[in-house]
């Protein structure tokens, strides 16, 4: 048997056929898979909603709309019962995290008393700033109950009402941060 040539021709004709196929089962499994995640997606963000703000009867989903604050835009999510407004989640984020970007969901009640606080998201180091999770510490329980109007969201080293993480003040000072954009946020449009 004679051994074929490998002619450039030959490996263009090779290389582009792998590429064909790894591109076609790539397309397939994302077409396949859009959908779960997208509803995954939805699930999270609604199960992160209840969470934060009273019982409501409305979808929140369905009445959300963006506000733009400090460059950056905020989705806000009514939650209503029997038609009156109750509370407003808050989808906010910041980027001055130890680890960079952290992502809440920050529930107000009708009168601007922070409900509760989801975190969705974070890559703070672990035993140190991932207590800003409400199942790694209660360090996040301080802000419920609390009204930004006479409650300073900064950490006390700053001058403000918090009390941060001991050895993550970097991790307590961006969850303040994201939490005053989410109630600027609310103040601009929280009352629709």
């Amino acid at each position: 048997m004679a051994n074929k040539e490998s002619t450039f021709t030959n490996m263009v004709l090779t290389l582009f056929l792998v590429t064909l196929a790894a591109a076609t089962t790539l397309g397939f499994i994302y077409e396949l898979t859009k959908e779960p995640i997208a509803e995954a997606k939805l699930r999270k963000k609604n199960i992160a909603i209840q969470k934060v703000v009273p019982d409501f009867t409305n979808e929140p989903n369905a009445e959300a709309y963006d506000v733009a604050v400090e460059g950056d835009t905020l989705t806000l999510y009514p939650a209503r019962k029997d038609g009156k407004l109750v509370g407003t989640a808050v989808a906010a984020f910041t980027e001055k995290g130890y680890s960079g970007l952290i992502r809440v969901m920050v529930g107000f009640n009708a009168n601007g008393t922070i409900n509760n606080i989801s975190v969705l998201q974070h890559q703070e180091t672990p035993g140190l700033g991932d207590k800003i999770e409400k199942g790694k510490s209660d360090w996040s329980r301080q802000f419920n109950g609390k009204n930004p109007e006479d409650f300073q969201l900064q950490v006390r080293k700053d001058g403000g009402d918090v009390d941060a993480i001991t050895a993550a003040t970097i991790s307590s000072r961006a969850y303040c941060d994201a939490v005053e954009k989410a109630y600027k946020a609310f103040q601009k449009g929280g009352l629709q």
